[in-house]
Formats: structure tokens, sequence, C-alpha cells
């Protein structure tokens, strides 16, 4: 279901999709009702009908609006020359920052089969899979990668550099006995986009 356009901006949207994320990670879906949500968010249950008409719904628009304007980047400009992937995991790695359940959501979606969005997470998968495909053709086309890349090893490593560090980022902060701050995920972007570009365009060995 599509949502009112002056949705994007309302704090009672907002609410409840970040009620829903809590929502959802604490408890199994048929655990939890609309009306948990509902009071969790301080809203009236009615708007939940208004934005998302029901709880899949609105489980569904949860997943879409953390993960589409991340596969929407794919389309656009910055990924255009390899030195583009440090902007785009320090995007990721802020986006997640700010919703940190949100990872451990997918996972247990995906890992355990939990929830409703199993085919609705993997088609927007799907979607990133295919777009960044495009993407890496033609940045051979350009010759800022080798030609003998396979796109899906690409993409799986590209998700492994994003994934973990967010992941299993309570388990970093304890070993290190800091937390990963602004600074730190700036530092961690950096390194990682320079080490992703770095096996992009290294020579082929036999």
């Amino acid at each position: 279901m599509m949502s009112p356009p002056e949705a994007a901006s309302d704090p009672v949207r907002e609410r409840l999709l970040k009620a829903a994320l809590d929502s959802f990670l604490s408890d199994d879906y048929h655990k939890v009702t609309t009306r948990m949500i509902a009071e969790k968010a301080d809203a009236n249950i009615s708007m939940i009908r208004y934005y998302f008409g029901n709880k899949e719904g609105l489980y569904e628009e949860m997943i879409r609006d953390t993960m589409v304007p991340l596969l929407d980047v794919l389309d656009g400009q910055m990924l255009q020359s390899v030195n583009g992937f440090e902007d785009f995991l320090l995007m990721y790695y802020q986006t997640m920052s700010k919703r940190p359940e949100f990872p451990k959501l997918i996972l247990k979606v995906l890992a355990l089969n939990q929830g409703p969005g199993r085919r609705f997470i993997r088609q927007l998968l799907e979607r990133g899979r295919t777009r960044g495909a495009r993407k890496m053709e033609a940045l051979k086309s350009t010759g800022q990668v080798i030609p003998e890349l396979d796109p899906d090893i690409v993409r799986m490593a590209f998700v492994s550099l994003a994934m973990m560090p967010m992941l299993l980022k309570d388990i970093f902060e304890e070993q290190m006995e800091r937390s990963m701050d602004t600074a730190f995920l700036e530092q961690l972007a950096g390194f990682n986009g320079r080490l992703f570009a770095a096996g992009l365009a290294q020579a082929k060995t036999e």
C-alpha cells in the first residue's frame, strides 16, 4: 500500500515505524499486535490503517523505509567511480547506526525465516543484485575494474564489509572498550572503501 503524500514528513508515521522496528525485533511477528505498536508510538491505532493498511503493510514499509534509499544509490552518481565505495559504506554505516536493530532484524527474517517479510526482503536484495551488476559492468566499460571480476563475488565481498561491523557492533565495542562513533565509522569506511577499490583494480593472478 502506498503511503499518503504527506507521510514522509509526518512524525506520527516515523514513530510508528520506529515502534514497529523495536517490536518486531524483540518479539516474534505473530506476537506483535498493531495495538502494541500504536501504544509504543503514542499514536492512535487508526493511524496504522491510514498509513500502512495493516500490520503486514507496516512491516514491509518499515523494511522499505531503511533499505530503499541505500539501493537507490546504485542508480545514482556515487558509484560512477570505484572511489565512491568509501562514501557508500559510510552512508550504510551511518544509516544502520541510527537503527542498530535493523541488521539483526534482516538476519532474523532471512536466516531464521521469522516474519512475513522473507519474500519481500529477497525481492529488494535481488533488485540490489541486478543494479549492482549493472553498475559493475559500467565500471568495467570505463576500465576502472578488471573485466574478469564476477559481480556476485564482488557483491558478496561488499555486503560482508558493510554488514558485519554493524551486525556485531555491540561485541566489537565491548572488545575494543570504545564506541563505534561517527569518527570511528568514518575511518572504517575509508579503510574498507580503499581496500575494496584496491581489490577491484588489482591484477589477476593465476
